[in-house]
Order: structure tokens, then sequence, then C-alpha cells
């Protein structure tokens, strides 16, 4: 049962809870054990936290989860997990979470009380209203980011803070179209909200978030108008790794047809993997190598 607890819990994608992290990496503290620790005492909360939404999202869609063709296997909807034990595990996780994210930094907390609450919004009702089910997806992932600069409080840039929101909108909206290429005719069946959208509707949201996330990443890595930001000019270096980084994931989601899983694509797409290490290490030489 606790493997199966696990399961559902779903730890492959807890790796969007690295979203936590670059307000450590940005502020050059990466390096400085305090801030290091508070920033992974963070990271361990949404875990946890995310975890209990797991739980609870697959108690709620256990019926359109059985008629998925992938979801099916998932421990609830295969019957392997009772979800009265999937429940009181995501309150238990929850609560847990919560207490440690108070204790981390109360204004983190309010942060964390505050993601939690909007998953449950979404699970009950919000993923069946158009637009705001992605707006509810892609707020999780700016208040990791707000989350991880409160957690050590450091500011934040107002234009990664927009980028981190614009591409969190981004993989949401990416994820909807490739439910509906996947799907097909049972798209509606799965998930109601599928048949308000059409594939030539979601390419023109996913053109314009491109353009939106490389224009506010663009603008913060030459530090425009912020001036923490400006401070380090080398950080305009990483900004070909972030284009083809968003152009790749493009091409791998139309040409292989895997953007119904966010993760799935990091973890199968060694071009993407490589990309990404080598923004990191750019990242690393801009902030704590180079003059």
């Amino acid at each position: 049962m606790v493997w199966q607890l696990l399961l559902s819990m779903r730890p492959r994608q807890w790796v969007k809870n690295l979203f936590v992290l670059p307000a450590l990496l940005f502020s050059r503290h990466a390096l400085d054990g305090p801030y290091a620790g508070r920033a992974l005492a963070a990271l361990a909360c949404f875990c946890l936290l995310s975890g209990a939404v797991y739980l609870l999202n697959d108690v709620a869609d256990v019926e359109r989860d059985r008629r998925h063709p992938r979801k099916c296997r998932r421990p609830i909807a295969a019957g392997r997990l009772s979800p009265v034990v999937a429940l009181l595990t995501a309150v238990l996780a929850a609560v847990v979470a919560l207490s440690w994210a108070f204790l981390v930094q109360p204004r983190f907390g309010c942060v964390a009380a505050l993601y939690g609450a909007i998953n449950l919004a979404y699970s009950w009702r919000l993923k069946h209203v158009v637009l705001l089910d992605v707006l509810s997806v892609a707020s999780g992932f700016l208040l990791r980011a707000l989350g991880g600069a409160l957690a050590i409080e450091v500011p934040i840039s107002p234009w990664f803070t927009l980028c981190s929101f614009s591409l969190a909108l981004f993989l949401a909206v990416v994820k909807r179209r490739q439910e509906l290429v996947t799907l097909e005719q049972a798209a509606g069946a799965h998930r109601a909200i599928l048949s308000q959208y059409s594939l030539p509707l979601l390419d023109q949201f996913i053109a314009v978030l491109t353009a939106a996330t490389l224009v506010c990443y663009a603008l913060y890595a030459m530090g425009v108008g912020d001036a923490a930001g400006a401070a380090n000019h080398h950080m305009q270096w990483t900004i070909p790794f972030v284009l083809y980084g968003m152009f790749r994931y493009l091409y791998v989601v139309h040409q292989q047809g895997i953007g119904d899983n966010p993760t799935a694509v990091v973890f199968v797409d060694r071009p993407l993997q490589i990309n990404l290490v080598l923004w990191l290490a750019a990242c690393v030489l801009g902030y704590y190598v180079l003059p």
C-alpha cells in the first residue's frame, strides 16, 4: 500500500517543484548554507504538498481516469489503492507540509497555503471552467517561484515573475493541446473542458505565450528596468539556450506528440536535457565565476 501511495503522489512530477530554486541561484546564495537549507526545505514542502494534491486529483477524477488509455493504470483508477486511504494520506501530507512551510518562513507558509487552496478549487471546480483551468495550473508554478524567494527572503525580479508565469501557462496550454490530439473524439468524455477548446485556438495561444516568455526572459537577462538584474550582464548569454529550449520543446510536441506530459518530455529528450544543463552552467558562470 505504501508503494501504491508513493506512485499516486507521482514523485516523477516533483521536478516541477524545482521552480522554487531559481531565486536561490539568481540571488547568488546557492553556496550559502543557511540560504540553501531554507530553499531545500521549501522544495520539500512543495513536494509533499503537490503529492497531496495529486492524491486528491486522482480521487476526484477516478471515473474519468478509468476511461483514459494511460491514466487507467494509476493505482486508484486501477483499484490497487483505496480512495479512503488516499484521502486520509492527502490530508495528513497537507497538514505536515503547511506546518513545515510556516516554520520555514511565515510568508512562505501563506504562499504554500494559497497554492493548496487554488489546487483544491481546481480539483472541484476550476478545471471545468474554460481558460481558468490553464490559468490555475500556471499559477501553481508562479507560486513556487515566489515561494522560493520568500523562503530565503530575497527580492525577485518582476520580469522573472512574468517569465515564470508565461512559461507555466505555455506548458499548460501545450498540455491541453496534446490531450486533444491524443484522445481525439474521446477528449470530451475524459475531460469535459477539452470540448471547449480547439487546436487552432490553442495553437494561437501557444504562439503568443512563446513570444511573451522569450521577451520577458530577455528583458530579465538584460536587466531592463531592474537594478538587480542590471548588475550582471553575463546573463544575456543564457538567452540562446532559452530560445532553443522552447523551440525544441515545440518540435518534440508536434513531431513526437508527447507534450501531454511536460515532465516526460524533459526525461526522454536528450537534446533538451543537454540544453538545460548548458543553460544552468551558463547561469552559474554568469553569477558565480565571471566578474
